[in-house]
Formats: structure tokens, sequence, C-alpha cells
């Protein structure tokens, strides 16, 4: 039998360029929240979305493991406003997105996470929004600048396909071996960037490093 859909609901959120254009969904029959996720999309100028199929494979692992979501279009992609900002502006969207999270959700813990593009301006947000969990999938860490930016303290995952000719396998090894609080690396053969026909392994990665992370205090 198919698990119930969650609960969605279509919102726009303050945003420091203008109405940032999110989706909130929440699984059925959540009676407390304690966590919540908020998933960054790929890059806004070669088509990334919160519609894009990666992002809603990670949105759905974390209702998997029973917290709400909010998923949302950095500025100038769909119905947000402003223009593309390098990073830096879509940085300051995400740590927005996550704040009205966490006036929705008083006292619920973070679980941030992105793919490619969003990956990386996920772990800039996390320098200031103190994340219990960071996922990245495919982190583009050479295409967004980290220079300066604290490696997550919490625990934290990457999941990269070896495949992958938009995001260097090679330099994303090489770039989290020279961090202090290095992540966890799930490598997967033979996935390339998109993760066609591989959405169910990325699923599952994700689901496996949410059973072995252990609990951290509540930011």
């Amino acid at each position: 039998m198919a698990a119930a859909l969650p609960l969605s609901e279509r919102v726009t959120l303050a945003g420091p360029a203008g109405a940032l254009e999110a989706r909130i969904e929440t699984p059925p029959d959540l009676r407390e929240v304690t966590r919540f996720g908020v998933v960054c999309h790929p890059h806004p100028l070669y088509g990334g979305t919160l519609e894009n199929k990666v992002v809603y494979t990670v949105t759905r692992a974390f209702h998997d493991l029973g917290m709400p979501t909010i998923r949302f279009n950095f500025r100038g992609v769909g119905q947000s406003a402003g223009s593309f900002a390098d990073g830096v502006g879509e940085t300051d969207d995400a740590l927005a997105v996550i704040a009205a999270g966490r006036e929705r959700w008083p006292g619920a813990s973070l679980w941030l996470a992105g793919f490619s593009f969003g990956g990386a301006v996920a772990l800039r947000a996390a320098a200031t929004a103190h994340p219990e969990r960071i996922v990245c999938v495919a982190p583009a860490v050479k295409r967004v600048s980290l220079e300066g930016v604290p490696p997550p303290q919490c625990p934290w995952l990457i999941v990269q396909g070896d495949a992958d000719d938009v995001v260097s396998p090679r330099d994303v090894r090489d770039w989290a071996a020279g961090l202090p609080n290095p992540p966890q690396i799930t490598l997967l053969p033979g996935v390339e960037h998109f993760f066609h026909g591989k959405l169910a392994e990325l699923r599952e990665a994700i689901l496996r490093f949410a059973g072995q992370a252990s609990p951290s205090t509540p930011k």
C-alpha cells in the first residue's frame, strides 16, 4: 500500500528581495513537530526550481522521517521576486525561509538540505542557522563561494554520484577531506548528477544517515 501523500500548502514568505514562493508539506496525522526540513533547489539560471525531482526526493525522505518541510524558489525563480545573486542573496533567501519555519514551529530543530547549487547554499546558510542535521546532494563546492564559511558542526551527509559530470566527485571528496568536521559521504556507483533512475537509492541513503546520526541538542 502506498504511503499517504503529505498535506501541501502553497504559501508566500517574506524574503530579503521580496516575496518568496514556497510549498509547506506536512506528513498526514503528524501530531507533534519536533523538527522540520528546509530544502534548497539547484542553480536558478539552469532551470532549478522547487519542483526539481531531486529536491522532491529529499523532501519525501524527510516526510518518511516524520517531519514537515518547506521547499521554496530562490529569488527570481517562479513567483519569487528579485534576481539571481550568485549564491550570496540566495543564502539570505534560505535564512528567511528558515526563520519562517522556526516561527511556524517554535522549538523544533532544523534539518537543512540542498541539491547542487542549493547544497552549497545550504552550507553557507548553516553557518548562521546552526541546523541539527545537514544533507547535501552533489554540492557545488567549486561553483558557489564557500571561502570563509565555517564547516557545519552537526552530523552531516553528502550523497554524490561517482558518474557526476557536473559536480566532480573528486572535487567534493578533496574539499570535504580538509574540513575539521568532515561529513559522512555516500558515493553511489554509476549515478550521474540528476540521479536518473536512482532516486530510490538517494532516498535510502538519507534514511540510513538519519538512523545512524547520533542525537544532538536542538538549536
